[in-house]
């Protein structure tokens, strides 16, 4: 995708989402979004085809077989399909009933459970309900507004003793971006510590097609009082 298009599409989504915010429904510009793309991968901007080259990085080092995850805001699957694909069962959801029906046209003899759903309004049970979670520039996607309640339901999926990653961009100061993406603060991280998580690891990511934006994954652990 080439530069120019690339603004436009990124233009089109900030557009989308304003009209959101201003109806007061901050998520519901994704499903408008994946409908207007018509199956056409190329007008997502997001949308890489292959599994984030950050996760399959931190996978090299990771036993995930036979562990329960989850996959937040999946989009078009691969994350969730690389996942499994090493041996993890995977739950794996998004807010967009199209993008979820993109997933699972692509992958029809998947074992992964692909569900429609909002994380700010996802089931009781779901709560301490997997052993990974990875998040992966969904908290970045939604307004500053409601931030701190994305976190706060994130945080709730993941079993004592879990694992939580993230892969995201960061912003230096606290004064609100421009976006979407709003790139994520240290502030707003560290609420997560308020639910007990302990950061374990942060390895800077460069996407070499945006080489100057601050990205990273972080990796944290759930602990378990003793």
């Amino acid at each position: 995708m080439n530069q120019e298009t690339r603004k436009i599409l990124i233009e089109k989504v900030q557009k989308l989402a304003a009209e959101s915010q201003k109806n007061n429904d901050p998520t519901g510009w994704f499903e408008t979004f994946y409908v207007e793309a018509n199956e056409d991968t190329s007008k997502i901007p997001w949308a890489k085809m292959t599994p984030h080259p950050s996760l399959e990085d931190w996978l090299k080092y990771a036993n995930l077989t036979d562990q329960k995850v989850l996959v937040i805001g999946c989009g078009l699957g691969d994350d969730a399909e690389k996942l499994a694909e090493i041996g993890a069962k995977v739950t794996a959801f998004d807010i967009s009933s199209t993008a979820i029906n993109w997933c699972n046209q692509r992958f029809k003899e998947s074992s992964v459970n692909y569900l429609v759903a909002d994380l700010l309004a996802l089931d009781d049970s779901w709560k301490q309900s997997f052993d990974f979670v990875f998040e992966s520039r969904t908290i970045q996607a939604l307004p500053l507004t409601i931030r701190n309640q994305v976190i706060e339901a994130i945080a709730s999926l993941v079993s004592p003793g879990g694992t939580l990653l993230i892969v995201t961009r960061l912003r230096e100061t606290e004064a609100t971006p421009e976006g979407p993406p709003w790139p994520v603060s240290e502030l707003e991280l560290s609420q997560l510590q308020r639910f007990g998580f302990q950061e374990v690891s942060r390895t800077p990511y460069i996407d070499v097609n945006q080489p100057t934006i601050k990205q990273s994954r972080i990796e944290y652990k759930l602990i378990v009082d003793s």
